[in-house]
């Protein structure tokens, strides 16, 4: 099996897409990536990620793979976790402070900057709506970033969200508590919590 060959062969246990590095880390000389694309047997997506000519692109994939530090939350967030049913028109990323998100805007994308001791509060996986899996911040840490946001999310986005939260029996209160001090909304999580419990 030549280079080329063995690409093919992991594009197709990969969901159709591979990133350059990966290649490397095979083995394989990416002069066969070129190869691929020049031949439009591969085509390139993004800066060092390579998908079939069939594959659905990922965008959600693509960007955190680019971002590798950004963790999707807020709107977005609360739309991988089935908490608000309007489709993100821009993706949120939250970064720890001091890393460079520059061309994010380019990506359709918004970042937040955090400290480095909240940062990494609440991350889990979650899979995209193409089925690949992302970093995003689970729920009860994603209603504290929404809580603490501006208060055009009220009506829109929050009151929805902790009605169905309140309802779901994944819902951990202790946890969304702990959080709340953490993240130093715990006033206003509790208001909602009082009319919702």
């Amino acid at each position: 099996m030549n280079d080329c060959e063995m690409i093919l062969k992991m594009l197709k246990d990969s969901k159709g897409f591979i990133t350059a590095s990966e290649v490397t880390a095979a083995g394989i000389q990416r002069s066969a990536l070129g190869e691929l694309v020049t031949t439009n047997r591969v085509y390139r997506v993004a800066r060092g990620i390579y998908a079939l000519p069939e594959t659905w692109e990922d965008e959600m994939y693509f960007l955190q793979y680019r971002f590798s530090k950004g963790i999707f939350s807020n709107e977005t967030a609360l739309y991988l976790h089935g908490l608000s049913d309007c489709t993100p028109i821009s993706y949120t990323l939250t970064f720890p402070h001091g890393y460079n998100a520059a061309g994010l805007k380019r990506h359709n994308a918004n970042s937040k900057f955090v400290i480095p001791e909240i940062y990494d509060l609440g991350i889990t996986e979650k899979p995209s709506p193409c089925g690949n899996p992302l970093s995003v911040y689970n729920v009860e840490r994603t209603l504290c970033d929404i809580v603490k946001g501006k208060s055009v999310y009220d009506i829109q986005l929050v009151t929805p969200a902790m009605k169905a939260y309140a309802v779901s029996r994944e819902k951990d209160v202790a946890k969304l508590l702990e959080y709340a001090e953490r993240l130093r909304v715990k006033p206003k999580i509790l208001r909602y919590m009082e009319v919702l419990l």
